[in-house]
């Protein structure tokens, strides 16, 4: 597929993904109409306006009472007041075109590279969905800094107020990525009509095994060695000297670790295979995934294979996450929501060990598809002729 019939639809993607989550954040003011308690319950009620605050233009209430601790008397009182409440506009104002902004190129690039016809149409609605959560993800990262100093304190543990502020909203981007994702994947049916037709990689099953293992090996290394309690912990209790960038622990957590366990501890054999299921679950995935792309991506290239990995290990996560849900019952007396609450975590760890994964499975691809190449070219200029 040409550029031309790809940008279509990921602009249609990104204009969607958009739309959906301004809305979203302009339903959190509905939350406060008399009634809507006694409709939908007070918890419920709460546990929606902690999920809908981030992408609200409404400031929330630590916005507020900063500009009336660090205001004055009169005009000065009003003046800091503006300020901090336009930094807050600013925030939302970045996050929303940050969105778009990352969203667009690379839903181009899948489009282009995973177009939804010949059987390749589930596959490209998964990656689309993927990435959506990553490009929101982006966006509420680059837009905190803004978000932080609205709240009048921005000098004070700057960086564990940052990675909070980037593992808010996550919920709200799963709904309306899976929407954005479908709008893009129908456009892109509807360009691809009339195009010429599009090649089929040849790839040899061994190199692609290969290559899956190597990018799964990646991703196990954060899930398995990193994510262990002891060296997680370790991260988590790093801490340069003081100032601005000082106690990093939880921002590493969320960029370096896609999970938390520790080691069995007197539990039977069988709980505790049944406890790392959603793990096993989620390299499962990935190294399906990772071998099943070569075959399906028009071309398989470093930036694809990058982009493909990272989409494999953040549907990897939220499948991992949702079979935590249906077999936990203990979260059943906290209500449906607060069940779902987990449901996003791990994106930016699942961006940076992808990308990691993505590089190594392509790097390996490469390396065994020209030694096949090689292998088969020797043993044909050695075969004798026939008579």
């Amino acid at each position: 597929m040409t550029y031309r019939r790809a940008a279509i639809p990921a602009l249609i993607g990104g204009l969607l993904l958009t739309a959906l989550l301004w809305w979203a954040g302009a339903s959190a003011q509905a939350l406060h109409l008399p009634g809507t308690t006694g409709v939908i319950g007070g918890q419920t009620a709460a546990e929606l306006e902690r999920w809908l605050t981030p992408w609200s233009y409404d400031p929330p209430a630590s916005v507020h009472v900063s500009a009336e601790v660090f205001g004055g008397i009169g005009d000065t009182a009003e003046t800091d007041s503006t300020r901090y409440l336009a930094l807050y506009a600013t925030a939302l104002q970045i996050r929303y075109f940050a969105v778009f902004a990352f969203f667009v190129p690379v839903a181009l690039l899948l489009v282009r590279r995973l177009p939804p016809v010949h059987g390749r149409t589930t596959a490209a609605l998964l990656a689309v969905w993927a990435w959506g959560l990553v490009a929101g993800t982006l966006a509420v990262t680059v837009s905190a800094p803004w978000l932080i100093a609205s709240q009048g304190h921005g000098s004070y543990r700057f960086l564990p107020q940052l990675a909070s502020a980037i593992s808010s909203g996550r919920q709200v981007l799963v709904a309306t990525a899976l929407v954005a994702a479908a709008g893009t994947v129908l456009a892109a049916r509807v360009t691809a009509k009339g195009a010429r037709p599009l090649p089929q990689a040849v790839v040899p099953a061994r190199a692609a095994r290969l290559a899956a293992t190597a990018g799964t090996a990646t991703i196990a290394l954060s899930l398995v060695v990193l994510s262990y309690q002891p060296v997680a912990a370790t991260l988590q209790t790093v801490s340069p000297d003081g100032g601005l960038f000082a106690e990093p622990g939880d921002l590493l957590r969320q960029w370096l670790l896609l999970g938390g366990w520790a080691g069995p501890a007197g539990a039977p054999l069988g709980d505790s295979l049944l406890h790392h299921a959603a793990d096993v679950l989620l390299l499962a995935m990935v190294w399906w995934a990772l071998r099943r792309l070569p075959e399906l991506l028009t071309r398989a290239t470093v930036p694809t294979m990058a982009i493909g990995a990272v989409c494999a290990t953040v549907l990897g996560l939220l499948a991992s996450q949702l079979l935590r849900v249906t077999t936990d019952g203990a979260g059943l007396r906290w209500g449906l929501l607060s069940q779902f609450a987990g449901i996003g975590d791990g994106v930016p760890a699942a961006l940076t060990c992808g990308l990691v994964a993505g590089v190594a499975a392509a790097m390996t691809l490469r390396v065994a598809v020209d030694r096949a190449e090689a292998t088969d070219t020797t043993a044909s200029v050695q075969a004798p002729a026939r008579p």
